[in-house]
C-alpha cells in the first residue's frame, strides 16, 4: 500500500462513492477505479462491495480505516512540519549556558526571541563550563554562552562583553555604607567567592588581593553566583562574585563596586565544524540586546 493508494482508500471510506472521492482529490473516476483495484489485488481481498448500484465497505475494509486515516493524518502533519520548517517557522535551538547567565541576561534574551520566534522550541542545558564544552563539541547544544571563552579549534568564540565583579553584602551590614569595597576592606570579613583555580577569575582576584599586601581568604568557596547570594542573605558572608549577580539579587541584600577592577568575559561559543540551526543569528541579537540592556543594571549604586 503506497500513499496514493492509501488516499484514496480512505477518500472513498469518507466519502462513500468513486465519484465523490474523485471530485474530493480533483482526478477522474477511472482513475481512482483503477488504483483502488490495484491495492485491492495487491491485498487479495475486496475492500468493498457492489450491493444494489451502491459502495459498501468490507469488514476488513472497517477494521484498516482507522489505521490508515491515524497514518494519513500523521503523513499529513509531517508534511505540514516540513513546510513550516522550510519557512522558517518552526525549529529547534539548543543552548548552553553558565548558571550565572541563565538565571540573568537570557531570561530575557529568550523572551525577546521567542516573541519573534514563537514555534522554535529551545533546549536550555545550565552546566559546568567543561560540560558545555563537551556538549558543543559533540554538538549536543548549538550555542554555547559561557563566563570564559570555550577553547577548541573548530570553536568560534565571540566576546559578548565583560561584566565587573563586586561585592554582594546583606541589608545593613556596616560595609554597605561605603560606595566601593576594597581587599582592606575585607580583611578578617567572612569571604565568599570562587577558589583560586576558578578560571581567569580566581588568579585574576587573587591578584587583586596580593597587589594590596592582602591574601584572599575564602571561607566559603562557590562555582557559581547564584549560589553565593543564598549565603549572603544567611549572614555568612560578604560574595565578590560576577556582576550579573546583581540581576540575580532580590530583597535583602545590596551590591558595591568592587576595587581594584577584575572583569570576568561573558562568550558566545559556535562549533564550525557543527550544522548550524537557522535561528541562531536571531538568538544571538536577542542576546546582544539582552547583555546591552542588563550592563547598566549591573553596575552597582547605592
Amino acid at each position: 500500500m503506497n500513499v496514493r493508494q492509501l488516499e484514496i482508500f480512505r477518500t472513498i471510506m469518507r466519502d462513500g462513492t468513486i465519484t465523490a472521492a474523485a471530485n474530493s482529490l480533483g482526478v477522474s473516476q477511472p482513475a481512482v477505479s483503477k488504483l483502488l483495484l490495484q491495492l485491492e489485488d495487491q491485498l487479495g481481498y475486496a475492500l468493498f462491495e457492489r450491493i444494489g448500484g451502491r459502495l459498501v465497505p468490507t469488514m476488513e475494509a472497517h477494521l484498516l480505516f482507522s489505521d490508515a486515516d491515524r497514518v494519513f493524518r500523521q503523513m499529513e502533519a509531517l508534511k505540514t512540519l516540513a513546510r513550516d520548517v522550510g519557512a522558517n517557522k518552526i525549529g529547534l535551538l539548543r543552548i548552553g549556558a553558565s548558571l550565572p547567565l541563565a538565571y540573568s541576561v537570557l531570561p530575557p534574551a529568550l523572551g525577546d526571541f521567542r516573541s519573534r520566534h514563537p514555534e522554535v522550541k529551545i533546549h536550555l542545558h545550565t552546566l559546568p563550563k567543561r560540560e558545555i564544552a563537551e556538549a558543543l563539541t559533540i554538538g549536543d547544544v548549538d550555542v554555547a554562552v559561557t563566563l570564559s571563552a570555550i577553547l577548541a579549534p573548530s570553536v568560534r568564540v565571540e566576546a559578548l562583553g565583560a561584566t565587573p565583579m563586586v561585592a554582594v553584602l546583606r541589608e545593613g551590614d556596616p560595609l554597605a555604607a561605603h560606595e566601593v569595597i576594597t581587599p582592606e576592606l575585607l580583611e578578617g570579613v567572612s569571604l565568599i567567592s570562587y577558589g583560586s583555580h576558578a578560571e581567569e577569575v580566581g588568579p585574576a582576584l587573587d591578584e587583586a588581593f596580593a597587589s594590596r599586601g592582602l591574601i584572599r581568604d575564602v571561607a566559603i568557596q562557590i562555582a557559581s553566583s547564584v549560589g553565593a547570594l543564598p549565603l549572603v542573605r544567611q549572614g555568612l558572608g560578604v560574595a565578590v562574585v560576577d556582576g550579573l549577580a546583581v540581576l540575580q539579587g532580590g530583597e535583602g541584600i545590596v551590591a558595591r563596586r568592587f576595587e581594584p577592577v577584575v572583569t570576568t568575559r561573558v562568550s558566545i561559543s559556535i562549533n564550525e565544524q557543527r550544522p548550524k540551526s537557522r535561528f541562531i543569528s536571531a538568538f544571538l541579537q536577542s542576546l546582544r540586546r539582552s547583555f546591552a540592556a542588563a550592563k547598566d543594571c549591573t553596575a552597582p549604586r547605592r
